[in-house]
């Protein structure tokens, strides 16, 4: 345990980390912000900058605290889990990016549910209205995971109430969010996803020296711990293996685009060469943070019996509190909160664009300057933030669930949508509604099924709505005009 001394040094620095990031939300208030720059930067924002901010929003407390743990507990087999992310990111900055920035200016839309709206005209305002309502409805849980990550991460390394600490972390993500909207949220993602970086070169060194210093054999643990922990596949075979590494592997899906926080990244590029800069960033940075995060499961499952962690899911803070000086600690403290408040300040903008861009002013036709645009966004973004606070404290669910749920039920879901949309000309109006609809019922009823201990929801929900997206389109299929039925209107 860290002495009265060490522990002001750890919150001097969480402080100051936040007091940074609070300071950049100020920065872009002060400045004339248009829609386009509240909502997606305004063409403004460097591509790497832009990688780092996908890279920071994708991961979240899921990477530190969910996905970490998970190994902590499966050993080895735990790889499967990151392998699917893993190339489901690299799809989507190699096949899916440059399609994104394209579209985006050719039909001149701000958000996908826009986008999705303005390429199906007949069908445009109900495929809107769907879309901005689910992914509204998602992104509140995700944003509930996210600040209850806050609230678990400050109470291992403090003792911290986990209300008090939520709520005060969670009300400087709304701030900064509110105030500068996507151009505060994506410099302030730059940071926070060095941090991560950091954190994950730092910690598995640590602790492999820790191994070393006590003589420890890691395959001689692993193994100790049983239930296959020491095998790559988990000691399974037959069906239960196809079921573990669909399970794993369905994580992939979730990254072909259907993620309005991270997709909105790709839309905000500049040009091709920005785009390339961007994905090399992306993909040296997903490989570090990936093989660091696996490490420290590893580690952490050698170094400390499960008995001793009663909450598998602060493995990574418990390792950090033990292994690392304090001032070493209090950087990787404010890399976790940052893994976890990038990704709740995305979600916040994708509720805000949801409510304030794709159905009052574009569903509803409700005409506003942008001064008005962008106050009632920074509205919505408050009220959504007091939503997201109250569903955290009354949830008992572990951030792993929650974020596998919303991926489930928004990512997988409008993946298929994407790649339809990107990748089949046949696909029509009706078809993508269907999609939708499926999407959103098949998430809920999958994960509260017997099904879900089977094959998760992710991976059931994505070839569901992909049946149904193919069946309907050919059922019902748009009248084309000019020899294509996806025409701006």
């Amino acid at each position: 345990m860290h002495s009265t001394t060490d522990t002001i040094i750890i919150y001097t620095e969480i402080f100051i980390y936040l007091l940074i990031v609070l300071g950049i939300g100020v920065y872009f208030s002060r400045k004339n912000l248009n829609s386009s720059d509240y909502f997606l930067g305004g063409n403004k924002i460097p591509g790497w900058v832009l990688a780092f901010s996908e890279r920071a929003t994708a991961e979240s407390a899921y990477m530190f605290l969910g996905a970490v743990g998970f190994i902590y507990l499966v050993g080895l087999s735990g790889i499967w889990l990151l392998s699917g992310m893993f190339f489901g990111i690299v799809f989507s900055w190699v096949f899916l990016a440059k399609r994104f920035m394209n579209e985006r200016k050719k039909y001149n839309v701000n958000t996908l549910p826009d986008y999705f709206a303005v390429k199906y005209p007949k069908h445009g305002k109900i495929i809107r209205a769907l879309s901005a309502l689910i992914m509204g409805t998602f992104s509140l849980f995700y944003i509930a995971g996210q600040f209850s990550g806050t609230g678990k991460t400050l109470y291992s390394i403090s003792g911290i109430d986990i209300t008090i600490g939520t709520i005060v972390v969670a009300a400087i993500v709304i701030a900064y969010s509110c105030m500068g909207g996507f151009m505060s949220v994506v410099w302030t993602d730059a940071i926070q996803s060095f941090l991560m970086v950091l954190t994950f070169i730092i910690v598995p060194i640590t602790a492999f020296i820790e191994i070393q210093n006590n003589d420890l054999s890691i395959t001689a643990s692993l193994a100790s711990m049983g239930n296959g922990a020491d095998k790559w596949l988990g000691g399974l075979s037959g069906l239960a293996l196809g079921a573990m590494l669909l399970t794993n592997f369905s994580w992939f899906f979730g990254f072909l685009g259907g993620q309005p926080q991270l997709s909105t990244r790709f839309m905000a590029m500049r040009n091709e060469k920005e785009l390339r800069t961007g994905r090399w960033v992306a993909i040296i940075w997903t490989i570090i943070v990936y093989f660091g995060a696996f490490l420290v499961g590893i580690f952490g499952s050698v170094l400390y019996d499960q008995s001793i962690v009663q909450d598998a899911e602060m493995i990574l803070p418990f390792m950090v509190n033990t292994l690392l000086p304090p001032w070493v600690t209090g950087i990787v403290i404010s890399a976790i909160l940052s893994a976890i408040m990038s990704t709740a300040s995305s979600q916040l903008l994708v509720v805000t664009t949801s409510v304030s861009e794709d159905m009052v002013h574009r569903t509803f036709g409700i005409k506003m300057s942008e001064r008005k645009i962008v106050r009632l966004s920074r509205i919505t973004t408050i009220i959504a933030g007091l939503l997201g606070i109250m569903i955290s404290l009354l949830s008992e669910s572990f951030v792993g669930g929650v974020v596998s749920f919303a991926w489930a039920g928004m990512g997988n879901t409008f993946s298929v949508v994407v790649l339809l949309t990107f990748f089949w000309k046949k696909t029509s109006g009706v078809g993508v509604i269907a999609t939708i609809i499926t999407g959103f019922f098949s998430a809920i009823i999958w994960t509260l099924s017997p099904l879900e201990a089977i094959v998760s929801a992710k991976a059931g929900t994505f070839f569901l709505c992909l049946i149904v997206g193919i069946i309907v389109s050919l059922m019902y299929p748009d009248k084309r005009e000019d020899g294509d039925n996806k025409v701006f209107a």
